[in-house]
């Protein structure tokens, strides 16, 4: 019998590889310190009833191959049948080799399903209906304990609820599931009436009224102090390039005053208000001691008629063609005058902009705390084999790899954990590449520890999470 596509050493291409995947990357829990999960999904243990809920809805990854694979969209976001929508996906599959998607979907199914058929039109039927018997024990609490998550951060908006948060914080569930506070809405101005009712909401759940700029920077500040009492300790910023117009507070408030009074504001306006709240959240971080995200250089958007038809993140985002390096130095150039910036964690989603972060990460480095600026791992169109190696070499050449804080999912899945599986071979890989050349010691010790301290306990010093007891790295076998 062929040995199933996804086996023990699936992407371990040489034996140091093996030996530092196996005995001590493998066994290594999961920090995952940025994704989209579902906190009331958390809260309830949420049952899915079907393959198609827990595998398909929100995947805007999946999306897109279905797209270029020429499926309608009734059988993506449409009203198709579940079971439709997954045959679609199962139609797909067979056109994604080479693709990540194709090597996370079988990883999926093999890691939480036991299923090693290859996904196709042929096989799909025997896929759907074995998947979906074995959903009853694979809630999402099952999920998260079996690979080992010990936190879990949603991301969140200081306008929603922390209401599931405090259901799960008093549940005896071993994960610890924390918000991330990302107000990219404070910032859409240019948006009056999407802007105004997000302030709406914003006022309930802040439990004060906003009529000035004051007003405003008082509800993010109480917020942001909530985010931190539940245990909260890193913020998100979603943004194009980092805004960077010198705006006083009088500037910033008349701006405000514009848009709460429905006006649209200029390019420039919206640029300088912008400036203005995000050294204020990098100021509350560095107050606090968080460390903050920086996801930049995001084309959002682009296709018109499928946002005015199935809405944003539907899978019409892009790598932009932004210059970073003047804003980027800027910003955190303007908080650490101060000593204001806070740990720092840089993402960028165009790879020529790869040296560009692993050097700009450099620059802020101050001795107070090991890594405290790091270039993030492989983003969203990144976050595939040679995006992964990408961005390690490049960290590699310029920074020190061994204090870097691992990967993340980044997704709306509950099945994604793979993922840092995905990860975690290919930085073997890469790895025992450099021995088996004579570039590393054969020292199995000395590699084996970087290895789990990038996987696991890098995250874990680095964010001071509130871990459970049992979260020490397992070690050395």
């Amino acid at each position: 019998m062929s040995q199933p596509f996804i086996h023990d050493d699936f992407l371990l291409g040489n034996e140091p590889a093996r030996e530092l995947y196996h005995r001590h990357a493998a066994s290594q829990p999961i920090i995952d310190y940025h994704n989209h999960l579902s906190a009331a999904q958390i809260a309830a243990n949420h049952q899915f009833s079907d393959l198609s809920e827990i595998w398909l809805t929100g995947d805007h990854y999946k999306w897109r191959a279905m797209r270029a694979n020429g499926i309608a969209e009734q059988f993506i976001t449409g009203d198709a049948t579940p079971e439709e929508k997954f045959q679609s996906w199962a139609a797909t599959v067979p056109y994604a080799l080479r693709n990540p998607l194709y090597h996370w979907t079988h990883l999926e199914l093999t890691r939480h399903f036991g299923i090693n058929e290859l996904l196709s039109p042929e096989t799909s039927g025997h896929i759907w209906r074995e998947a979906n018997s074995q959903l009853p024990k694979l809630r999402v609490h099952d999920l998260l304990e079996y690979h080992q998550v010990k936190v879990l951060c949603t991301t969140d908006d200081p306008a929603d609820s922390l209401e599931h948060h405090h259901t799960i914080r008093e549940s005896k569930f071993k994960t610890r599931v924390y918000p991330t506070y990302r107000p990219d809405k404070a910032l859409q101005i240019h948006q009056p009436v999407a802007f105004n009712g997000w302030i709406e909401r914003l006022e309930q759940t802040s439990e004060s009224s906003i009529r000035t700029f004051d007003d405003l920077l008082t509800a993010l500040k109480k917020r942001h102090d909530d985010f931190h009492d539940i245990g909260c300790r890193a913020s998100d910023h979603g943004l194009e390039i980092c805004p960077t117009s010198p705006c006083s507070h009088a500037e910033a408030a008349n701006i405000f005053q514009a848009a709460r009074a429905g006006k649209m504001t200029r390019p420039e306006e919206q640029f300088a208000y912008s400036s203005f709240l995000m050294l204020e959240f990098g100021r509350w971080n560095a107050a606090r001691g968080w460390a903050q995200q920086l996801h930049l250089g995001a084309l959002r958007n682009n296709n018109t008629r499928f946002l005015q038809s199935v809405g944003p993140d539907t899978g019409f985002d892009s790598i932009g063609n932004f210059p970073q390096s003047h804003a980027l130095a800027f910003y955190l150039d303007t908080l650490d005058r101060t000593n204001e910036l806070p740990r720092t964690i840089l993402y960028n989603i165009n790879p020529s902009d790869n040296y560009v972060f692993a050097a700009m990460a450099g620059n802020f480095q101050d001795g107070s705390i090991p890594g405290k600026i790091q270039f993030g791992s492989g983003w969203w169109f990144l976050d595939q084999k040679e995006g992964i190696e990408w961005q390690l070499n490049a960290l590699s050449n310029l920074g020190l790899l061994r204090r870097f804080v691992g990967m993340v999912t980044d997704s709306r899945s509950f099945l994604s954990f793979p993922r840092h599986e995905y990860f975690r071979r290919v930085l073997c890989n890469l790895l025992g590449q450099g021995i088996a050349a004579g570039e590393l010691p054969s020292d199995p010790p000395l590699i084996g520890k970087m290895v789990e301290e990038i996987c696991f306990s890098n995250a874990r010093d680095y964010f001071g999470f509130e871990l459970p007891p049992d979260s020490a790295s397992p070690g050395v076998a």
